[in-house]
């Protein structure tokens, strides 16, 4: 049985997320992340980067999260969460690249300098910038959007998974998306019951 370890409010919820789109058995292990326990021996044989989520799947083991969800699509070709077309899945991997390099840094580094790193290294003068980087980064998805109901294809894929966390990601710290278009889809894959349960079992 597929195996994920996780910590709630973090990544590793676009991962149970897509176990839970592609209804897929897995054991959900909780890793407290604030106790300090992704820095436990354990788990750094699992993902020495003591961070979320990480997958054991056999001799598997599998880390970041655009991996993980790529990986379950592929695993359950049915949840049709990694398109088969060929332009789709181009169009699946650019926007799963722009999300990792693009949307979400911004939000990473805002993490990083309000509670994640060390007080002495956090810049708090930085946010301005950080926040001027995801506002150019969200024009450029809502001009993709324009038209669209899904990222990649005319069906929901794990592009939306990565995309539509890290707008919830966004507006779960108060930033505007600045985009009825982006609202609009924000509202749409939020509100998915695979994502519902994700977060129950998440929080359980």
């Amino acid at each position: 049985m597929l195996k994920i370890y996780g910590c709630p409010k973090t990544r590793s919820l676009r991962a149970t997320w897509a176990l839970e789109e592609a209804g897929a058995d897995y054991e959900y292990f909780k890793v407290e992340l604030s106790k300090g326990e992704g820095r436990k021996p354990e788990y750094l044989e699992i993902n020495p980067s003591s961070k979320v989520p990480a997958l054991v799947d056999g001799d598997l083991v599998l880390a970041e999260s655009a991996a993980i969800v790529t990986y379950i699509g592929e695993k359950f070709p049915a949840s049709r969460l990694v398109p088969a077309d060929a332009i789709q899945r181009a169009t699946y991997f650019q926007w799963l690249a722009f999300t990792m390099s693009e949307l979400e840094q911004s939000l990473w580094t805002l993490a990083k300098h309000r509670f994640v790193l060390p007080e002495e290294l956090r810049l708090p003068l930085i946010e301005p910038t950080a926040l001027w980087e995801f506002a150019k980064a969200a024009k450029v998805l809502h001009w993709h959007m324009r038209g669209r109901e899904y990222v990649a294809a005319d069906y929901f894929t794990g592009a939306d998974i990565m995309v539509g966390h890290t707008l919830g990601w966004a507006r779960s710290n108060q930033i505007s998306l600045e985009s009825e278009v982006l609202e609009d889809y924000a509202e749409r894959v939020l509100s998915r019951p695979a994502l519902a349960a994700a977060r129950q079992r998440e929080q359980g």
